[in-house]
């Protein structure tokens, strides 16, 4: 069983977490990167199922290309670019 001079730490230790947590201070701050491939998707403003296809590839394909487990080739290339410089224009097509 914990003592009282444990309990105390403890306690003093959780206030000082709620004081920083309230002052904006995180103990740890993590960053995910985002891929190229779902940064597009992103900026389209479509869901997988509709960026796929619009791309002409499978969920399953895009997800791998987002999760950074295979890598899209040739002309996907150049529609993911032409799709970061200008969103709207998979909009758009969507649209269609």
């Amino acid at each position: 069983m914990a003592t009282d001079k444990e309990i105390d730490q403890f306690q003093a230790d959780l206030l000082k977490s709620v004081k920083q947590m309230k002052a904006g201070q995180a103990a740890r701050v993590t960053k995910v990167e985002v891929s190229p491939v779902a940064h597009a998707r992103k900026l389209s403003g479509l869901s997988q199922s509709q960026f796929g296809d619009l791309m002409g590839v499978s969920v399953r394909t895009l997800q791998e290309w987002e999760q950074g487990r295979r890598q899209p080739t040739g002309a996907a290339q150049t529609l993911l670019r032409v799709v970061t410089m200008h969103p709207e224009v998979l909009r758009e097509l969507h649209k269609a």
